[in-house]
């Protein structure tokens, strides 16, 4: 994997894990189908809907429920376009769109050309950013924690998408075997 010389020693290690992290999702992704996303594996899921608009909406609780619903791959890849695309409007100093806003595009290739698209803005932040700026308090998902850098975030995004793509690779895979 060739990864551009970093900036920063650290922002180089970030970067080499997220695409090693990438690389990983980029496997399951290559072999979804557009009938994987919205399979059920359980009597009690959460996944996307339409509205009577036709927009897809998630299924959503304030207060994580108990049992925790299974999720689709519809909706942990609208998971991760709505965590990715906010964490990247902090970021830039931008207005964090609502999660209402962040809409999924439908099953197959519009999902993965989304992901693929946040993966872009992605690598373009990541080549902006400086020691100072690795340092600077993380706008996200810390808001209120000066110990918290945007180094921190940029790891977080790594694990967070690591979860994410193990949490798709699971279900293409449960799916493909039943």
């Amino acid at each position: 994997m060739t990864v551009p010389a970093p900036s920063t020693a650290r922002a180089g290690l970030l970067r080499w894990q997220f695409d090693l992290t990438w690389s990983l999702f980029e496997y399951h992704l290559e072999r979804l189908e557009p009938e994987d996303f919205l399979w059920e594996p359980a009597p009690l899921c959460w996944t996307v809907r339409r509205s009577p608009e036709g927009v897809w909406v998630p299924d959503w609780a304030d207060t994580e429920p108990d049992p925790v619903p299974v999720p689709t791959v519809a909706w942990v890849s609208w998971h991760i376009g709505w965590w990715w695309s906010v964490t990247l409007d902090h970021a830039r100093g931008e207005r964090p769109r609502e999660r209402t806003e962040i809409v999924w595009p439908g099953a197959g290739e519009p999902t993965i050309a989304w992901l693929r698209s946040l993966r872009a803005e992605w690598l373009a932040h990541l080549d902006t950013l400086t020691d100072a700026g690795l340092d600077a308090p993380a706008p996200f998902p810390w808001p209120d924690d000066p110990s918290r850098t945007t180094a921190h975030m940029l790891a977080w995004v790594n694990a967070e998408l690591m979860k994410n793509a193990t949490e798709i690779g699971q279900l293409r895979l449960l799916r493909a075997a039943s």
